[in-house]
C-alpha cells in the first residue's frame, strides 16, 4: 500500500502556527508550479492547447496568479468568479464562462471581460441575444451526449442524469442559431465524469467529442477552433487507488485526435482543459489541532476543525487521508472517528480511522484539501472560516487570506449592534 505523506513536516507547521493559528489550509507553490508544467507537458502536442483553471476549486487570487504566470486561464462559474479572475488580471480568451442556470448579469459581465462564453442550454442562447446583444465571434456550447459513460473497466457516470449540456439534436441547433446569430468560430464542450482517476476517461471523452466535431463540420458554417475537455480528472484520495498519469491520458487523447480529427481536415483544433482538482487537491493540506478526546461508545478525536473548512466528508462521505504530524512512521493500531464541533453528527473528518495513538495538542493533517477545500467553507453555528497560507518555494510561508473574525460574520446584518 502506498503511504500518503504531507509535503511539508511537523517541524514547519509548528513555525506556520505559532504565528498563524489552526485550523488553516496550506498550500505548496512548488508543487502547483510542477503541475501547470506536467500538464503543458503531456498536452504540448497540440500547439494551441490551453487549461482554464476550474476557479471554484481554489478560488484564491494568489492561487490565481500562479497559475497566471504559469501560462494558465481560468475557467469561471459566476459573476463574483468572473470579478476575481478580473482583479487578478486575466481577460478576453484567458476566461472562459462555463455556468448554469445564468443569470442576465453574469452573461453581460463575461461579454464585458471579452470570455468565451460556453452555452450550457439551448434556450440560453436567446436569452443572451435579449439581455446582452451582439455575440462575440467566439463562443462555446457545453454538449451531454445522455446514457451512461462506459469505459473498458466499465461505467463511469451517468451523463443522462446529469443537469448539464444539450442533447444531440439540441446541439445541431444551437450550431445553427449561433450562426445566424453572427458566431463565427465555436468550441465544443462537454463534462461527464468528476474525479475519475482513470486513465481512460479523457481519450474516451475526446473520441466522443471528436466524432461530434466531425460530424457538424460540414453541417454549419461556424469554424470549429477547439474542443474542450472540461475537468474530471481526479487525484488517488486513498493510499491504494493508482493516481491518473496525465502524459498517458495526452498522450491517449493524441492518438484520438490523430485517428479522428486530422484525416478530417480539423488539424488546427486546439485541445483545452479545464483541471481544478489534479491541479490543486493534492497540493493542499487541511492543519488542525486535537482539542479533545472523547471516549464513550466510540473514541472520538475532536479537532478544532470542523467541516466548516472541508465540507466534502460530511457532504457525501468523501475520504481524505489523515496524517498525525510527527508520527507519520508510527503504526496506526488506534481507532478514532476524528470530528469537529458543529451540532452535526456527520461533522466527521473521518469513521473508524486508524491512526497512530493520538493526543490532545497533536497537529493532525487532512491530506488532499487543495480543491474544494476552503472554497466550499461556510459559516453554521456561526463558525468561521479559517486562513490560508501558501508555502512558498523557497520554504517561506504567507498569510494568503486571513481567518475570519466575528466582526466579518456581522458585516452584512443590517442591525444595530
Amino acid at each position: 500500500m502506498q503511504n500518503k505523506r504531507p509535503f511539508t513536516n511537523l517541524s514547519k507547521i509548528e513555525e506556520i502556527a505559532a504565528e498563524i493559528p489552526t485550523p488553516f489550509h496550506l498550500y505548496d507553490e512548488a508543487g502547483i508550479r510542477d503541475r501547470c508544467r506536467r500538464l503543458k507537458k503531456a498536452f504540448s502536442w497540440n500547439p494551441n492547447f490551453h487549461e482554464y483553471f476550474a476557479v471554484k476549486a481554489t478560488p484564491n487570487p494568489h492561487v490565481l496568479k500562479i497559475m497566471q504566470e504559469e501560462g494558465m486561464g481560468v475557467d469561471c462559474a459566476s459573476y463574483t468568479e468572473l470579478v476575481l479572475a478580473d482583479k487578478v488580471g486575466f481577460s478576453g480568451h484567458d476566461i472562459m464562462f462555463s455556468s448554469n442556470v445564468t443569470p442576465a448579469a453574469d452573461f453581460k459581465k463575461a461579454a464585458e471581460l471579452g470570455a468565451i462564453i460556453n452555452f450550457d442550454d439551448i434556450t440560453h442562447i436567446d436569452f443572451f441575444k435579449e439581455h446582452v446583444g451582439e455575440f462575440p465571434e467566439t463562443v462555446c456550447i457545453r454538449y451531454n451526449p445522455g446514457g451512461t459513460f462506459e469505459v473498458a473497466n466499465g461505467i463511469m457516470d451517468n451523463p443522462g442524469d446529469a443537469k448539464y449540456g444539450m442533447t444531440p439534436e439540441q446541439t445541431r441547433q444551437a450550431f445553427q442559431k449561433l450562426a445566424d446569430y453572427g458566431v463565427k468560430n465555436i468550441g465544443i464542450h462537454s463534462f461527464l465524469v468528476s474525479g475519475s482517476t482513470s486513465n481512460e476517461y479523457y481519450p474516451k471523452l475526446a473520441r466522443t467529442l471528436f466524432e461530434l466535431a466531425v460530424e457538424l463540420k460540414d453541417q454549419t458554417d461556424l469554424n470549429i477552433t477547439f474542443i474542450n475537455l472540461s475537468g474530471g480528472v481526479g487525484v488517488a484520495y486513498k493510499p491504494e487507488e493508482t493516481p491518473a498519469d496525465i502524459d498517458i491520458i495526452g498522450d491517449g487523447v493524441r492518438q484520438a485526435y490523430e485517428d479522428i480529427m486530422e484525416p478530417a481536415g480539423l488539424g488546427d483544433v486546439a485541445i483545452f482543459t479545464e483541471l481544478g482538482r489534479w491541479m490543486l487537491a493534492e497540493n493542499g493540506g487541511l492543519v488542525a489541532k486535537v482539542l479533545h478526546e472523547k471516549i464513550t461508545y466510540k473514541d472520538y478525536i475532536g479537532l478544532d476543525a470542523s467541516a466548516s473548512d472541508l465540507l466534502r466528508p460530511a457532504m457525501y462521505g468523501a475520504y481524505h487521508h489523515i496524517s498525525v504530524l510527527g508520527k507519520e512512521d508510527e503504526t496506526a493500531d488506534q481507532t478514532y472517528d476524528v470530528t469537529g464541533g458543529l451540532c452535526e453528527n456527520n461533522d466527521k473528518f473521518a469513521i473508524d480511522r486508524q491512526l497512530p495513538k493520538t493526543n490532545i495538542g497533536d497537529y493532525i493533517w487532512i491530506h488532499d484539501a487543495g480543491a474544494h477545500g476552503a472554497s466550499m467553507g461556510y459559516q453554521y453555528n456561526a463558525k468561521l472560516r479559517s486562513a490560508e497560507v501558501m508555502l512558498k518555494e523557497d520554504g517561506t510561508f504567507k498569510q494568503i487570506r486571513r481567518p475570519e473574525t466575528p466582526e466579518d460574520y456581522f458585516a452584512t446584518m443590517d442591525f444595530n449592534f
